[in-house]
């Protein structure tokens, strides 16, 4: 059974990321298993890894070309974040999961976002 969320917000290019690096790595047909590893100051954090397949996973967004699986505590800290492709000078490229609502920290300069 498919929970829906309607609160996460998806970009296009990471869609597409995604869907070239699923490509890239012989992953076609794959997913992706998005996990909560706990809070910073700006929010909540998250891993990612490819998923064969659903497993016993209770959650799941269906995407253009495949889909987030994920648990319910990570459902729980996903729900007000926007998944993103961002390009970075000092960090690279790659995806980005964030809680548009953090407000930042004082201990990290103020520069958590």
């Amino acid at each position: 059974m498919t929970t829906p969320i309607t609160m996460v917000t998806i970009d296009d290019k990471a869609v597409d990321f995604i869907n070239d690096l699923l490509a890239k790595n012989g992953k076609e047909g794959y997913g992706i298993k998005i996990y909560f590893s706990g809070m910073a100051c700006s929010g909540p954090q998250f891993g990612m890894s490819f998923a064969q397949d659903k497993g016993d996973l209770p959650n799941e967004i269906a995407v253009k070309g495949f889909s987030f699986y994920f648990d319910d505590e990570t459902k729980e800290a996903l729900e007000p974040c926007v998944i993103e492709y961002v390009e970075d000078p000092n960090f690279g490229n790659g995806l980005a999961i964030r809680d548009p609502n953090a407000k930042g920290c004082s201990s990290c300069g103020g520069g958590c976002h």
